[in-house]
């Protein structure tokens, strides 16, 4: 079968996979996907977005487990700092950087410092982020909140708008037993917090483990989820973006656009292709084919999305 008799749906799965750069135009609620090819580079579909007068650009990180140690890759803080030189390069100041979460491996006080530290050298006005479960080891987030939660709500999460988009920022990493989980209280604040914004607003929600059902034997899943989406089904255009299963994967169901992002630590394993989702050994020239960051542009008034995966290597 040819790329050209695929669905659009499969489309973007394999573009998911295979690490394409996606580009998304959001046109009367519908999301509509082309892959990006040698024209389209982060100096062409997300560059031109960048070059508009007041156009929303910012940089998605994910996992980079600050504290690893292990053969999967034996200095994750030197690969997060080539990341963060990467989105220093990139040609353009980000509006904003997302730390999608599992900053740190293993939530000390140190780990934290250290991973705030390096990203004071991150060349953007504001970075944001969201805890993963290795960020709340025994603690129940406390010291991620001492160190990243100021002005945010509950466990940590909270909204803004920029650009004429609204942000959601969602802590699903704390009440899991093996699925994400957000909770009551967390779903009333996402009630509230959109109830009177027009339907046309676009929307972009950040989470660590997914909003969707992407492998759930693996906890790649939220089990209350569909309750914090119905909640979104009004809205013409909803882009979420998330980490936890260090790699690329791009899901469409309605309005609403799932985006998991790549790690700057260590591949995990594709859904069922091991018998759990442990750091991934590959040879140490191709490990930064598997690490990378995300750049989005936005154009106020056209509503386009433009999505571009990275590789570091």
């Amino acid at each position: 079968m040819s790329e050209y008799d695929m669905t659009r749906r499969q489309l973007l799965r394999h573009a998911g996979w295979f690490g394409g750069a996606v580009v998304l135009t959001v046109s009367s609620g519908e999301v509509i996907s082309h892959i990006a090819d040698s024209r389209d580079t982060a100096a062409g579909t997300v560059g031109a977005a960048a070059a508009e007068s007041g156009a929303l650009r910012f940089v998605q990180v994910s996992d980079s487990h600050i504290g690893f140690q292990g053969p999967a890759n034996t200095d994750v803080a030197g690969s997060f700092t080539e990341a963060i030189n990467q989105v220093n390069s990139l040609g353009f100041r980000p509006d904003f950087v997302m730390h999608s979460g599992d900053l740190t491996h293993l939530s000390t006080g140190a780990q934290f410092d250290q991973v705030r530290q390096m990203m004071t050298g991150l060349r953007t006005d504001r970075v944001f982020t969201v805890p993963g479960e290795h960020d709340s080891i025994g603690d129940a987030g406390r010291a991620y909140r001492q160190t990243f939660g100021k002005g945010t709500l509950g466990d940590g999460w909270y909204s803004f708008d920029t650009h004429g988009v609204h942000f959601i920022a969602l802590v699903n990493t704390l009440s899991l037993e093996k699925l994400g989980h957000l909770g009551n209280e967390q779903i009333d604040f996402v009630r509230k917090d959109v109830a009177g914004l027009p339907s046309d607003t676009p929307l972009v929600v950040f989470s660590h483990i997914p909003l969707f059902a992407m492998y759930p034997k693996w906890g790649w899943s939220t089990d209350d989820a569909l309750k914090v989406l119905a909640l979104l089904r009004r809205f013409s255009s909803v882009t979420c973006l998330n980490g936890h299963v260090h790699q690329l994967f791009t899901k469409t169901e309605g309005n609403i656009t799932f985006h998991s992002a790549t790690t700057t630590a260590y591949p995990l394993p594709k859904p069922g292709r091991a018998p759990a989702p442990t750091p991934q050994v590959v040879p140490a020239r191709q490990l930064k084919d598997a690490l990378g960051i995300r750049t989005v542009g936005y154009r106020q008034g056209d509503r386009e999305l433009a999505v571009k995966d990275e590789r570091l290597a």
